[in-house]
């Protein structure tokens, strides 16, 4: 293979086993990477070839077994990766299969190790994901990035595995670690508009698990020397961002020239209990918030932004901290103080600034994740009896006495986990609780289980109590595993006049994946009940859409003001530019912060009403029924369209906003950003259309005309 192994002294260790750490050299790619496309036939696949070739990416061929033995652009079509592997030796695979066929995708080039495997779809059921991450963490040959990602691209090298939009890029020593691809998108623009380019950036995606995170990227840019400054972009979800920190703050002590690092966090105003967009974007218990996030990379010396249009501008004054130009060159010593020093200073958000961005609230803990596949209580409560876990009524006991375990997802780990916890308040969670991780194929051991029986300080109960709580952590992986559960955990008492254990308040939450794009788990899915959705959450998931009203911000001193009318209804294409979109809202539009809004109005401060993202293949249809679901909220006085197009093109967001003003009937203010594919058409359609609607390509100035028209609601009301 011709694959560069100039990564491995840096991250070997003597006398260690070899294992998945040792593929993060594999991602550093570029001209040398030798590149096959899994599905290779197919009318994506072939589209994202076509254009990756004529950029300079070195695609060998790809699998097809309908059609081995022929050719597909000019390059050969083998039955299996085995089979490419042999004949033309690939470095990498970029597989562009639906998400049913994903998973035994990237299980087969795994098998033929493949030294990095591209996974882009969506909705690769999690069990999937953690079978196969069962597979990677003992090799050291095959490395993962994905799924749910945009992909991983060098723009020095030429060389791109994913969907990025290719136009944006431009070479350069900027690397980028990101969750989300429109967020990616939008600071990788940033970044070629000031003229720095980027080296390498690495979409992790936004799955629960992702086969790589925010530190395995670290550690290349670490030692890549293509690389002079780096940026990490995160959101809710796990705990990655908090890891990174951890390691940066390491990393600072022990390199005395370390490379400037900056970051982004989304998901301040999320939805508490709430999936946003992503099928990672939510904090398990004891996981970190959007919040806690930010504050551990800040302590880390991590240079804060708020938007990702920021980071050109940020990324440059750091670098020329740092003696160095834009392309790279030494800035002279004597120019070096001059240059930059604003831009570091001014990105640094003042100390109210996470005040004002969390004005909905915290996530608790102990909040319903509101997923397609949910369950009510008596229905949870047949499951686990078919599972010989009978339920008790809540003890009268003290709850201090009572204990928390269950089955849930590692995702450091990328594995699943006993969750367990000497306490089954909810106040108390989040501090006390603690994960036990195993292998998925395995199972627990009994060696995991009663180090999770010891933390659940039930070492010392009754032996009948004691084997009972074994039995339940056993009979609760048994259905985590069988029925494709995200997390799965009751609450344990022992009464004192008797030593057994009772088990109540079960809470029970199901990866809708398995069935919608497998098809499995029908029995389980069918006991979804519809009753409980309204008829708009029907209509936005009829339609792809994730629309979830939040809640009205909190208004210092006017607790009996009336319901605002002033909030702005968004409308952004991927999940973590949405809740970027959101946060940023609020911080632009709220007290405290310059604004064109009287802050004396009873309506202040306005902020986002919903979260809307319309995916990533948005269609004309997608964007009417978009404005249908905001507008039917009567609090919404602004509409803002938000749109950084990389799969989805400019001009037809600008067509499906025309079809709105027909099919829905707007009258409400509308302002429209358009960046990306096609903005010049985009907003060539939206002038010609001769609607009142204001349109930007500035983020900032688009806030700013929301600002203004929320502050005339303000003032006719």
């Amino acid at each position: 293979m011709h694959r560069t192994r100039c990564l491995r002294p840096p991250f070997s260790r003597s006398l260690r086993r070899e294992g998945y750490d040792d593929t993060i050299q594999n991602l550093k790619i570029g001209k040398h990477t030798r590149v096959i496309f899994q599905g290779f036939t197919g009318k994506q696949a072939t589209a994202n070839a076509q254009e990756s070739i004529a950029w300079g990416t070195n695609v060998v061929g790809g699998t097809n077994p309908k059609k081995a033995g022929t050719e597909h652009l000019g390059l050969p079509v083998f039955a299996s990766v085995r089979d490419a592997m042999r004949e033309v030796k690939p470095d990498a695979t970029g597989i562009y299969v639906a998400a049913p066929q994903a998973a035994a995708a990237i299980e087969e080039a795994i098998e033929a190790e493949v030294g990095l495997i591209v996974a882009v779809a969506e909705h690769i059921p999690l069990h999937d994901i953690m079978r196969i991450h069962s597979m990677l963490q003992t090799q050291s040959k095959s490395r993962l990035v994905g799924a749910n990602a945009p992909g991983i691209i060098s723009a020095i090298g030429k060389c791109r595995i994913g969907f990025q939009p290719l136009p944006t890029f431009s070479p350069g020593h900027v690397g980028i670690v990101a969750k989300s691809g429109t967020l990616s998108y939008e600071t990788v623009a940033s970044l070629t508009r000031e003229g720095l380019g980027q080296s390498l950036c690495i979409g992790m995606g936004g799955d629960v698990i992702a086969g790589t995170n925010h530190v395995d990227a670290l550690k290349v840019f670490e030692h890549d020397q293509d690389t002079e400054a780096i940026i990490l972009v995160g959101e809710l979800g796990g705990t990655s961002e908090e890891e990174a920190a951890e390691w940066i703050r390491d990393y600072r002590k022990r390199v005395k020239n370390p490379k400037p690092i900056a970051a982004l966090v989304g998901g301040f105003q999320a939805a508490p209990g709430r999936i946003m967009g992503h099928a990672g974007a939510w904090t398990g218990i004891g996981e970190g918030t959007a919040e806690s996030k930010y504050k551990a990379l800040e302590r880390a010396g991590v240079t804060m932004v708020d938007h990702p249009a920021k980071f050109g501008g940020v990324v440059k004054g750091l670098l020329a901290e740092h003696g160095k130009r834009p392309g790279g060159a030494s800035i002279s010593p004597s120019k070096q103080k001059s240059k930059g020093r604003g831009i570091h200073t001014d990105a640094r958000k003042p100390a109210n600034v996470l005040q004002s961005l969390n004005t909905r609230g915290s996530h608790p803990a102990s909040t319903p994740q509101k997923r397609g596949l949910h369950i009510n209580a008596q229905q949870s409560a047949d499951l686990l009896r078919s599972y010989n876990i009978d339920l008790s009524p809540s003890p009268s006991s003290s709850p201090e006495s009572n204990h928390f375990v269950g089955i849930t997802v590692a995702r450091s780990a990328r594995s699943p986990a006993i969750i367990a916890a000497p306490t089954a308040l909810q106040a108390q969670l989040p501090s006390r609780v603690r994960r036990f991780p195993f292998d998925y194929r395995i199972g627990p051991s009994a060696a995991t289980i009663n180090d999770a029986i010891a933390y659940l300080q039930l070492d010392a109960a009754p032996p009948k109590a004691k084997a009972q709580a074994t039995e339940v952590i056993s009979n609760l992986w048994k259905l985590y595993r069988e029925k494709e559960a995200i997390t799965t955990t009751v609450s344990l008492s022992i009464p004192e006049d008797r030593d057994v254990i009772e088990v109540y308040d079960p809470y029970l939450f199901f990866d809708d994946a398995a069935f919608k794009s497998n098809g499995r788990q029908a029995d389980l899915h069918a006991l979804r009940s519809s009753s409980t959705l309204s008829e708009t959450d029907k209509e936005a998931e009829e339609a792809g859409i994730v629309y979830i009203p939040l809640a009205s911000p909190t208004v210092p001193d006017a607790e009996s003001s009336p319901e605002p009318r002033n909030l702005v209804g968004t409308l952004v294409n991927g999940a973590g530019l949405a809740m970027n979109t959101n946060d940023v809202l609020s911080l632009r539009l709220s007290a405290g912060h310059p604004t064109p809004i009287p802050i004396s109005s009873p309506y202040a401060p306005t902020s986002s009403a919903n979260f809307l993202d319309t995916g990533g293949k948005a269609t004309s249809h997608t964007i009417s029924t978009s404005f249908k679901l905001i507008l039917s909220d009567p609090r919404v006085g602004v509409v803002f369209v938000n749109i950084f197009g990389g799969l989805t093109l400019c001009d037809m967001i600008a067509e499906g906003i025309i079809m709105a003003f027909k099919d829905v009937g707007i009258r409400k203010p509308v302002v429209v950003r358009l960046r990306g594919t096609n903005e010049e058409k985009g907003q060539q359609v939206l002038a010609q259309a001769g609607l009142p609607i204001s349109a930007f390509d500035d983020f900032e100035e688009a806030v700013g005309e929301v600002g203004r028209l929320a502050g005339e609601i303000n003032e006719r009301s």
